[in-house]
């Protein structure tokens, strides 16, 4: 029997409230000390925890180095290092920077936002959400029905995490954030202070390395995993040339129709970091459908169909490279050495 998981540790916790309607107003509402860590807040810091890396479709990204607009790491730093800024100033100022990007967001809307330094999966995180309100059903005393309002954790739909961690020891990335729709993630991009911008070369490699990871761990061999590739490579060589920007969800149905949930699961991890919303760089996607070696005397390159059609062929027992159907230009080459 595996050994249960240890819960996040928390080191601080506070919950402000911000207010505000769909095209109204931007208020908040401040808590002056920091919450008692109980086990009811451990409960609700581990659910979110928990729902927010289940949660598919993250932005990925850095500060931005103007800190005087992103004034976060900037706090971050007085909080952590310095010593000069306690968590209770630190969630004060972080609720003013909030209310602020969400003023200048009309489609923005408020709920209760939970701010938690916690120890997450061995990393030092900063763990920012907005959770809004739902009614649900409790029995009283008496054994009445009645109306009990709660926190709906089950519909996340404003959070970022802070590997502290990672950003002190000087990783490329270390925010990530829940893209959701484009306005809303926006808005609260800005108040993280985080840089998505992505390197399109970079983001194809890592995905190309993701697919050949999910064939691995799925055991997929010969014609299966030469078709799943050749379909990669069809969708994201089409999104390359058209210059269109990736769309995890749709490359997913396309890849892996028969269970596109699981791809997009495999794919969208949180220590895979891939982002989505990129332009694929179609030099990147040639090793789905190509091998290419190298030695002290050869190169060699082919497409993986060829190991089917027996153009290629690899001699296991002598470890030998079979081709066939050699071009007479070839031939001729060979004959003259």
């Amino acid at each position: 029997m595996n050994a249960p998981e240890t819960p996040n540790r928390i080191t601080a916790l506070v919950i402000h409230k911000l207010d505000k309607e769909a095209h109204g107003e931007a208020g908040i509402t401040l808590r002056e000390t920091p919450c008692a860590i109980t086990p009811a807040a451990q409960r609700l810091v581990e659910t979110l925890c928990l729902s927010y890396g289940n949660r598919l479709g993250k932005g990925y990204g850095r500060f931005e180095s103007d800190e005087a607009d992103f004034p976060l790491p900037a706090w971050l730093h007085q909080y952590l290092v310095e010593r000069s800024l306690g968590f209770a100033e630190l969630g004060c100022r972080m609720m003013e920077e909030l209310r602020k990007r969400a003023a200048a967001e009309s489609l923005a809307t408020g709920g209760y936002v939970l701010i938690a330094h916690v120890q997450d999966r061995g990393s030092d995180c900063l763990f920012v959400a907005i959770v809004s309100e739902t009614t649900g059903t409790a029995i009283a005393n008496g054994l009445e029905i009645t109306d009990s309002l709660h926190l709906d954790l089950d519909k996340l739909r404003v959070a970022g995490r802070i590997d502290l961690s990672s950003w002190q020891s000087g990783a490329e990335r270390y925010i990530s954030f829940l893209k959701g729709r484009a306005e809303v993630a926006q808005y609260f991009k800005l108040f993280l202070g985080c840089n998505d911008v992505v390197i399109a070369l970079k983001e194809t490699q890592k995905l190309v390395q993701g697919l050949n990871q999910f064939a691995d761990a799925h055991k997929l061999e010969g014609e299966a995993r030469d078709q799943m590739m050749e379909r990669a490579h069809l969708c994201l060589d089409e999104l390359g040339e058209a210059g269109m920007p990736l769309a995890l969800d749709d490359m997913v149905r396309r890849v892996w129709p028969d269970e596109p949930e699981r791809l997009q699961r495999s794919l969208d991890r949180e220590d895979m970091q891939l982002a989505t919303g990129f332009v694929p760089d179609r030099r990147a996607i040639r090793p789905l459908v190509r091998f290419r070696a190298a030695s002290p005397q050869w190169k060699l390159e082919f497409d993986r169909s060829s190991l089917r059609s027996g153009a290629v062929m690899y001699d296991r027992q002598n470890d030998r490279l079979i081709l066939t159907d050699i071009p007479a230009s070839l031939k001729q080459a060979l004959l003259e050495e």
